[in-house]
């Protein structure tokens, strides 16, 4: 294999799988961007959440902040509130909550982490909740209110603010 090969060259060296595994880190539904902050009550680190605006804020200080796009509770599972971050995985495993289970009996028990785990490729976990900031492999959801409360977001852009958060950092989820 060659460092730096285009990815078409490696997908064809590899086959579909590895051009699968690499379309979820290429697809973004709503690219981020850094923009202005004009809200001092969050500090440098805060993430913030706007629902009706489907996007999360990662605040870098100085007047900046990082926005992405994300998926968020569709109606009748939104929710708002300020919680910490208390633990973040890589490729994490998913166990739907029960309610989850009585409302979808069809889904599995467990799924092992992974390409088609619902989580995607990075959890960030909110306080003692069920509430996640994930992953996707549904970029086509990024934008929308499509979930049972956690924001989804793509996998690259979940990856980039995974590195950036730390277990303790405060989020802000706003409707």
């Amino acid at each position: 294999m060659v460092i730096g090969a285009p990815v078409h060259a490696l997908a064809s060296q590899f086959g579909n799988g590895l051009s699968d595994f690499l379309n979820i880190f290429s697809v973004e539904a709503i690219p981020p961007q850094i923009v202005i902050w004009r809200h001092p009550e969050y500090k440098r680190g805060d993430v913030v959440i706007s629902t009706t605006q489907r996007r999360l804020y990662y605040v870098l200080g100085g007047g900046r902040a990082i926005e992405y796009g994300v998926g968020v509770g569709r109606m009748g599972f939104t929710w708002s509130g300020v919680k910490t971050v208390t633990r973040k995985r890589e490729w994490p495993d998913w166990t739907p909550p029960a309610a989850m289970l009585r409302r979808r009996p069809d889904i599995p028990h467990h799924m092992a982490g992974g390409m088609d785990n619902p989580l995607g490729a990075r959890a960030i976990y909110l306080g003692s909740s069920e509430y996640r900031i994930h992953g996707s492999n549904e970029p086509d959801t990024i934008g929308a209110a499509v979930s049972s409360g956690c924001i989804r977001m793509t996998n690259r852009d979940v990856v980039d603010l995974y590195s950036r958060v730390k277990v303790g950092t405060k989020v802000v989820v706003l409707k």
